[in-house]
């Protein structure tokens, strides 16, 4: 590809090297400035680059998600074998890391684009490892003139981390003819092609709508190198991460509310509008007003640690899910 019209400017990007077009560039982070410069093993890379720790607190942090799980560590391992490939001065490619996280909201695509952040951060593929997280709105503007300059700042802070575009199909509408998107696509490709060493675009949103997304933009689709999908949790890891929320705040159910939040879960999960943990967040955080009420309606009453810090199951049953009424989101 020839000169980019878009180059945003990143102190310390990366300027390849080789025959122009030949695709060849320095093995990025090279070994004499990245992380593990002097790594031989593949315990050597993950204890120098704290890698091994990223991995380990997605692990132990994430209910559930193996096969994303899996699929992180599969990457992790393509970069640590190319961190060695390169301190024994390998010629190689850049490899493609622009991803693409398809799932219903609430299944963690964007705590999983911190971690992924990290991981590049530690390993040397980008210069801050920090995460920007936008939506068209951030991207798109109203008015003629108005999209490029924003598209431009946007990507002018993400460069050197991770940019996390949400529901990127909305930056597609055909059918309105006098829409700005596809100038925004057509910046984020040139910067996708051109830049790649120094800033990772993560497109996340629903996975039929996002298929659709890449069959409308097949330049897209090309430069996106990881697809990873992110299922719905199943009731059982939802009530893990309710305890999990629950003690981070810390609270507990009392006997028998863990009981009757798992029948919530039972009836929620089949009404529209659910967010699996973010649905599971929201209910709790209800449930935690609906207690504050119980106990203000009671003034004169001494309340001690066990009060305070106790979900009662009338605390959950006082949601509308229980009754027969039209869904809601209570």
């Amino acid at each position: 590809m020839g000169t980019p019209l878009y180059s945003i400017p990143g102190p310390g990007a990366p300027t390849p090297e080789g025959p122009a077009g030949s695709g060849e560039s320095a093995a990025p982070g090279a070994a004499a400035r990245g992380p593990a410069g002097d790594a031989h093993t593949v315990s050597e890379v993950l204890g120098q680059s704290q890698v091994a720790a990223v991995l380990e607190e997605l692990e132990r942090d994430l209910v559930g998600l193996k096969p994303v799980k899996a699929r992180i560590r599969d990457i992790a391992a393509l970069l640590v074998i190319d961190r060695l490939r390169a301190n024994l001065g390998i010629p190689a490619q850049a490899p493609s890391l622009h991803m693409s996280f398809t799932g219903n909201p609430g299944t963690g695509k964007t705590t999983v684009a911190l971690r992924m952040a990290q991981i590049l951060h530690r390993l040397g593929y980008v210069r801050k490892g920090h995460l920007v997280a936008v939506t068209r709105d951030d991207l798109v503007g109203q008015y003629i003139g108005h999209t490029a300059p924003r598209t431009r700042e946007v990507l002018k802070r993400a460069m050197g981390g991770v940019l996390f575009i949400d529901e990127a199909y909305y930056l597609y509408r055909p059918e309105n003819e006098r829409d700005y998107g596809q100038e925004a696509i057509e910046i984020l490709l040139q910067v996708m092609e051109n830049q790649r060493d120094d800033l990772v675009v993560i497109l996340a949103g629903y996975k039929e709508r996002m298929d659709t997304f890449f069959r409308s933009n097949p330049g897209l689709s090309s430069r996106i190198a990881h697809h990873l999908d992110f299922p719905d949790y199943p009731a059982a890891d939802l009530l893990l991460i309710a305890d999990r929320l629950l003690a981070q705040q810390h609270y507990r159910f009392a006997p028998g509310a863990r009981d009757t939040f798992a029948e919530y879960l039972a009836h929620r999960i089949r009404q529209p509008h659910f967010a699996n943990a973010r649905s599971v967040r929201n209910a709790l955080d209800r449930a935690r007003l609906r207690q504050a009420s119980r106990l203000f309606a009671q003034p004169e009453r001494r309340l001690g640690a066990e009060e305070l810090t106790t979900i009662a199951a009338a605390d959950i049953r006082a949601s509308r899910v229980f009754q027969n009424t039209a869904p809601s989101t209570a």
